[in-house]
């Protein structure tokens, strides 16, 4: 197939130079949005006279067909095409003759393909953001369910203090929020159109940008003609959102390939989200958890990608950016089939309860809270924590728990007989239970909070997908 700008005879491309210019084999995905951005043009190009209002129907009617063609299969994509684009305007001017020639006034491909691609972006923003929002869901389901399931919560991976299964699940959900609204963020910047731009400085013909923005559903105009073919913003923040979103959910999966190894046994994985081993029968391995965890690597890079493609780049448009489209399907597919898995991984949870809380039996998880008890009492807490320190290292030396000590072990510090500490009272005060309930602060792991935390996010679901 010739290209748009061959004219002529004389010497073509290079077949080797072709094949590498080519970018049919990633934009092809962007037909449908091609179809309807050019629908929009040619209804515009009607109603500002620029070509008669009888052939701006036939082109708009023609691309319905051409779409209803592509999808039941009784039309393909011409590989021989330069890219989608070419390829739409050849079909046109194959099945009109001169009409079809018409479709591109007012136009470059410059303009067409950022609005094409833009238009996909803004619509992968809410797409990618609809998933996360069941991510959320699937995680609620998890900790309405465990709301009083103790654990143990970690710093440096060692165990720190009290917490609950629904406290930690829920930590994951404040940050997928946070991934939500940059979405939703995204995809609002990325609501405006560059058609209407041309090349790099708009038309000579009467070209109304506001209406095309109209036709196709954006809800502004790009504000300057050189920016608008230059602008690659909405794709960048597509990415980094979809980074900062594998990061968060590699560390919610790395949560539970621990806590589904021998070592933890927190959890079991159905067989739904696990597999087996070719060689070891005994094996249930989390293998959605790993993968997720392993292509987070992928996204990351190919944001990077993005960014060193652009950095250098003069104004307005210049070739290197057809290599944007290659790199933001690999992320958008990556994600989202991530988030369909971490939604199906999570809901293949089965917490193993009586492990969670026999793991609170070790580690002197209260050492804090021995630390609280006598600054309640009035000791300052850096004492009081030099204190609890010493009361620790007693216990481990006898081989004991903090909630078995008598009131000789309060000898090791002068703290405890100041405040008048009852060894009896202060290991009752030591109970997991009671550790969990008295953290009340907004977003604590007592039950009240958790609960309120649940509450607040199903709320937020239900406003956020109406």
């Amino acid at each position: 197939m010739a290209t748009l700008w061959q004219v002529g005879g004389g010497e073509g491309l290079d077949p080797a130079v072709d094949r590498f210019l080519s970018s049919l084999a990633v934009d092809a995905r962007l037909v449908f949005e091609d179809i309807e951005c050019s629908q929009a043009h040619a209804i515009m190009l009607g109603e500002q006279g620029i070509i008669p209002q009888v052939d701006a129907s036939a082109l708009v009617d023609e691309l319905a067909k051409i779409r209803k063609d592509l999808q039941s299969g009784a039309l393909a994509v011409d590989q021989s095409a330069e890219d989608v684009h070419s390829f739409l305007e050849a079909e046109l001017t194959r099945r009109l003759g001169d009409i079809g020639k018409s479709i591109h006034a007012g136009r470059s491909r410059n303009d067409q393909v950022a609005a094409a691609f833009k238009l996909h972006v803004r619509n992968a923003c809410r797409q990618t953001r609809a998933r996360v929002l069941d991510a959320i869901s699937a995680c609620l389901y998890v900790a309405e369910r465990n709301i009083e399931t103790l654990m143990p919560g970690y710093t440096h991976l060692q165990r720190a203090q009290h917490v609950t299964l629904a406290h930690h699940v829920l930590a994951w959900c404040a940050a997928l929020e946070r991934d939500a609204d940059r979405f939703a963020d995204a995809a609002t910047r990325a609501n405006e159109s560059p058609l209407g731009a041309g090349a790099l400085a708009g038309s000579g013909l009467s070209v109304d940008r506001e209406r095309t923005a109209e036709l196709i559903g954006f809800s502004r105009v790009s504000m300057n003609t050189m920016d608008a073919v230059a602008d690659r913003d909405a794709a960048i923040e597509y990415a980094a959102s979809a980074a900062t979103l594998m990061m968060h959910l590699s560390r919610a999966c790395e949560d539970i390939v621990l806590w589904a190894s021998s070592e933890y046994s927190f959890v079991k994985i159905s067989p739904r989200a696990s597999t087996g081993s070719s060689i070891m029968p005994q094996k249930r391995n989390p293998d959605p958890a790993e993968l997720i965890r392993g292509k987070a690597g992928r996204v990351f890079g190919n944001l990077q990608a993005l960014l060193v493609m652009e950095k250098g780049l003069p104004y307005a448009y210049n070739r290197d950016l057809q290599e944007d489209k290659a790199l933001f399907f690999e992320i958008e597919e990556t994600i989202n089939g991530a988030l369909e898995a971490f939604k199906v991984l999570v809901q293949s949870i089965e917490p193993d309860a009586g492990r969670m809380r026999a793991a609170l039996d070790e580690g002197y998880l209260e050492a804090t809270d021995v630390a609280e008890f006598l600054v309640k009492a009035g000791v300052p807490f850096r004492t009081a924590y030099q204190a609890a320190k010493l009361l620790v290292q007693r216990c481990v030396d006898e081989q004991k728990s903090l909630r078995a000590i008598t009131q000789a072990d309060l000898a090791v510090h002068e703290a405890f007989e100041k405040a008048g500490a009852n060894a009896a009272e202060l290991a009752e005060y030591l109970e997991p239970q009671a550790c969990v309930a008295r953290r009340m602060q907004t977003g604590g792991p007592a039950p009240l909070r958790t609960r309120e935390q649940i509450d607040r996010l199903r709320a937020w679901l239900h406003l956020a997908t109406r």
